[in-house]
């Protein structure tokens, strides 16, 4: 131990003489001097009334002093108990702040002298300690939680990482002077790594703070045993990474009553082997182990370190989970699909692969496109956007057609919808039984199967989840996932993002959970691949609800994707001011709510409004300087709900908990976690046709300018009679053709029907995936297209109806047409063509469209079949384009008085859009124009009926406020 000095006596006696004046004196000199300065007996009311004299200022002074007085001594009392303890932190005595510092200060300065100076508490290494006193050098190391990446504690990742390494190199020279001579003497102390407890995780940070009052001394510990043998033979290779169970050689300086020496009669015999064999590894073996075994050291740290592919499950008697295995995931379905088409037809081009395999991605932005493309049709529906009502969505052409083709080839809306069942499943089974989220590190879709990774055992799971290949792994088979409801239940893991695919596993990382910083390394375009891949994924993917996705460095034009959660920053400079302001509110936040995590919070009343994450992706390299504050706010991050994926040239980036790097040929690569995947991508070219389409499908994008025309009209006169009429309105019906025979006649039935609301060419990797969405050979799919061309037969002219085009898509010859092709062209016609300028022929083709209408779109078809319309906007095309109808024909009829007329137009639309709010207005207007109240009363009461709760619209009110003033009465009455 270090030599006591005079000013260390010196220190100790005025810590005393402080100590004992404000322990004993204050009290003492109070009571001599004041007295009791409460009243003696129960106070009056007259005493309210009474002047505040000088005894009474005194006596209200004194019972504050007392007050601070008994603060103070608490805190004295703790640190003390702490001090000579040795074990564990000080506990904080509530609003002594300042008292409790000062209070600590005096204690340390007391005990330095005595026999238990060794086991001071953290804070006071700032009295005096030096490092040139240690015997031994220390490093650290951090839990590594069983069967996955360790979790570091929080405040394992301050961002001291620049004195530590200071601390490092003192450790270092400590150690070259004074490390043969601790050992000689037999004074080496170990420390044995603790199980968790809870949530609690044992960190070498914490241990350094108890046994070494510094946690930023931990890479002294660290350095003392880094790749030495550990009793469970894996080995020491990064701070973060630890067992509980591994013995850590601690410095020379070390206290407390958790360390052992060696020899130790206290501890067990078998403890003691395991120390006197690891007392055997010190430097100079280690040293000739990592020249020797260097090669083998990344294997035995991978039962630590790794995040594990999962084993594919035992089929049952019943043989259901072989099944699901052959039939494998939709996504891998999907991925297969498309390679198996990637020479189909003969055509001269690919579509892009880096959608084609990634059926989530795809699967995220094309609902996110069908969604903006209905926000439009509705916009421009309602008049929010003058002068565009009709409007067919533009066609998209070049990269951004490919693009569009690729998403609906690689798309996998039900792997989608069944992993975002699985989660809110899991959440509210472990809400039924009071049981909190574990936190998860990772999902691995693999075999059909769904596998989340804990960061640490969580106990059983609840049914139908079971245990997987260790405690650490929970496994729902597909079959039971498919038997999931929906649950209104908040999305208990929203961070988890698809990162690609390892033997035929694909991995998704929970972002948001990563105990530190995701670093990737790689060259700048294809670090930016990975982090456009991320960022629309996020953005659009169907298992989260509320998230905030923060880019810095990249990313200005993925804004479109999402503007809601999307939120882009110029700097890094902008996103410290942004993240540190958001890191202390989510910290008070959880305090006042009682939550020691976002997971605690995500489940019970308030799930729904609280918890969303901030996930933040930093493209730009930050300096060393961002890169310390990086790592101070990251180091609180998982428990808050905020996630970093932070782009970088070196892999020493401070604070980084999983460090990756993509490789030119697209490969992820991470050794410590021991992956090697398939990395999933959006190149910059691709990204531009992603945002291209959403931007075009934007409803306030240039909102006067020109409609566009259906992409395909049909001559409507008597000579433009069609070889092949497909009534796709209502009940699917074909005249023209034969019937074909046995159970293909349902598949060329929804081929057909495929190319017919596609008139501009369906790509032929398009139409197998959407027949057969879990994936189909080429020559199955070549011998469907061959009976197709031959059902559909040849024109006159010797032409095949069914053909490819320049580009290699599939395209119906115009002799094949259906109904809605008619009704496009008849109402185009009468606004636009010939009838816009003659009243008569507007009517007609008004008439004869409306007469089309049977019902709604293919209204018969089986259950099974046509999922592919989920990605479709037709089904919403369609009931505006008859309202559209409706409502002309009956503006038509209102013009020369013919309310029936109006209502017989009108009736007949409603019975295709019956939630249009427009018809229901014109219905108003034209039974009000009847000049009948009694009749209008009937049709209001009507209305109020259908609204239910939720109360007629705003401008419906409005308009029966004008039409019918007494309409209230009535409903109050129906009521």
């Amino acid at each position: 131990m270090r030599r006591r000095t005079f000013g260390d006596f010196v220190r100790a006696f005025l810590a005393f003489v402080a100590l004992l004046a404000l322990v004993v004196g204050v009290p003492g000199a109070l009571a001599v001097t004041v007295g009791w300065p409460l009243p003696h007996s129960a106070p009056k009311m007259e005493w309210l009334s009474q002047p505040i004299g000088v005894d009474v200022f005194l006596n209200t002074l004194t019972v504050i002093v007392w007050l601070a007085w008994a603060q103070f001594t608490a805190c004295v009392l703790v640190e003390v108990r702490a001090a000579v303890s040795g074990v564990g932190l000080p506990g904080r005595v509530p609003g002594a702040g300042p008292s409790q510092l000062l209070a600590r200060q005096l204690v340390a300065a007391l005990l330095l002298v005595g026999a238990t100076a060794a086991s001071l508490t953290p804070g006071l290494s700032q009295l005096g300690h030096s490092m040139e006193g240690n015997q031994k050098g220390t490093v650290a190391t951090a839990q590594a939680t069983p069967g996955i990446l360790a979790q570091q504690q929080e405040q394992a990742r301050s961002t001291a990482a620049a004195l530590a390494e200071q601390a490092g190199h003192a450790a270092a020279q400590a150690r070259a002077e004074h490390g043969s001579t601790a050992a000689a003497h037999g004074a080496t102390k170990y420390y044995r790594i603790q199980p968790p407890e809870g949530r609690h995780h044992d960190s070498l940070w914490e241990v350094a703070q108890r046994h070494l009052g510094d946690g930023r001394r931990y890479k002294e510990i660290y350095e003392l045993n880094k790749d030495r043998v550990q009793p469970d033979g894996s080995r020491l290779s990064e701070a973060s990474l630890i067992r509980p169970g591994w013995i850590m050689e601690m410095p020379g300086d070390a206290h407390g009553g958790e360390l052992v020496e060696n020899p130790d009669a206290h501890v067990s015999p078998e403890v003691r082997q395991q120390i006197g064999d690891y007392a055997r590894t010190g430097d100079h073996d280690r040293h000739e182990q990592h020249h020797q075994q260097g090669g083998q050291q990344a294997g035995e740290d991978g039962a630590t370190a790794q995040i594990t592919v999962p084993s594919p499950r035992q089929a049952d008697g019943s043989g259901a989970s072989a099944a699901h295995r052959q039939e494998g995931s939709g996504a891998a379905a999907s991925a297969g699909s498309a390679s198996d088409g990637s020479s189909s037809a003969g055509s001269s081009f690919g579509l892009p692969e880096a959608l084609l395999g990634a059926p989530f991605l795809a699967a995220g932005l094309l609902a996110a496109l069908g969604r903006r493309r209905r926000q439009a049709l509705w916009q421009s529906a309602l008049g929010a956007a003058a002068g565009r009502r009709g409007m067919e969505p533009p066609t998209p052409d070049g990269d951004a057609l490919d693009v569009q083709d690729a998403l609906l080839v690689g798309a996998d809306p039900e792997g989608v919808r069944l992993l975002d069942l699985s989660l809110r499943g899991l959440a509210a089974a472990l809400t039924a039984e009071s049981r909190s989220l574990p936190v998860v590190y990772a999902a691995w879709l693999s075999h059909g199967d769904l596998h989340l990774q804990l960061a640490q055992p969580a106990g059983k799971p609840p049914a139908p989840w079971q245990l997987g290949q260790d405690q650490t792994f929970w496994t729902l088979s597909r079959a039971d996932a498919e038997r999931y409801e929906d649950t209104d239940t908040a999305a208990p893991y929203p961070g988890l993002v698809s990162l690609g695919t390892m033997d035929d596993s694909r991995l998704l990382i929970n972002l948001e959970a990563v105990p530190g910083i995701v670093s990737l390394t790689g060259r700048e375009a294809d670090r930016a691949a990975v982090f456009s891949s991320v960022a629309a994924e996020l953005a659009t993917n169907g298992w989260s609800d509320r998230m905030t996705i923060t880019l810095v460095g990249f990313g200005a034009d993925l804004t479109p994707l999402a503007p809601n959660r999307l939120r882009h920053l110029d700097d890094v400079d902008a996103l410290f001011e942004v993240m540190e302001a958001e890191t202390r509110q989510r910290r008070g936040a959880l305090g006042a709510a009682g939550h020691d995590s976002v997971l605690t919070g995500r489940t019970g009343p308030a799930q729904h409004t609280r918890w969303a994450p901030n996930l933040v992706l930093l493209a730009a390299q930050p300096s060393a300087e961002d890169a310390l504050r990086l790592a101070e706010l990251a180091a609180d991050a998982s428990r808050l709900g905020i996630g970093y994926l932070v782009g970088t040239e070196s892999a020493d980036l401070p604070g980084a908990a999983w460090a990756m790097e993509i490789t030119p040929d697209g490969k992820l690569l991470a050794p410590l976690l021991g992956l090697e995947l398939e990395a999933q991508l959006l190149p910059a070219v691709q990204q531009r046709a992603v945002v291209e389409l959403f931007v075009e499908a934007d409803p306030d994008r240039d909102p006067d300018g020109p409609t566009n025309a259906p992409p395909f009209l049909v001559d409507i006169s008597e000579q433009g009679r069609p070889a092949v009429y497909a009534r796709l309105v209502g009940p699917y019906e074909i005249i023209g053709l034969d019937t074909p025979d046995g159970e293909r006649s349902a598949l060329l039935h929804e081929a057909l029907a495929l190319l017919l609301l596609h008139r501009e060419g369906v790509h032929p990797r398009v139409l197998s995936s959407a027949l057969w969405p879990r994936g189909v050979t080429e020559d199955v799919r070549d011998a469907l297209l061959e009976r197709l061309r031959t059902w559909l037969g040849t024109d006159p002219d010797g032409g095949q109806r069914l053909r490819a085009d320049t580009t290699g898509r599939l395209v119906l010859a115009r002799s094949v047409v259906s109904d809605l092709d008619v009704l496009r062209s008849l109402y185009y016609e009468a606004t636009q063509g010939t009838g816009a300028g003659n009243r008569a022929v507007r009517g007609r083709l008004l008439t004869d469209a409306l007469v089309l209408v049977r019902g709604p779109l293919l209204a018969d078809r089986a259950e099974s079949r046509y999922r592919w319309l989920t990605h479709e906007i037709v089904d919403a095309q369609l009931p505006l384009l008859v309202a559209d109808i409706g409502l002309a024909l009956s503006a038509f009829h209102l013009e020369k008085d013919r309310a029936e007329k109006a209502i017989e137009a009108l009736g007949a639309a409603l019975r295709t859009a019956p939630d249009d709010e427009r018809l229901w207005n014109e219905l108003l207007r034209a039974t009000h124009a009847t000049g009948d109240p009694d009749r209008l009363r009937v049709l209001a009461a009507e209305l109020v009926t259908r609204s239910g709760a939720r109360g007629l619209p705003p401008r419906t009110e409005a308009l029966l406020d004008e039409l019918l003033p007494t309409w209230r009465e009535g409903a109050a009455a129906t009521g």
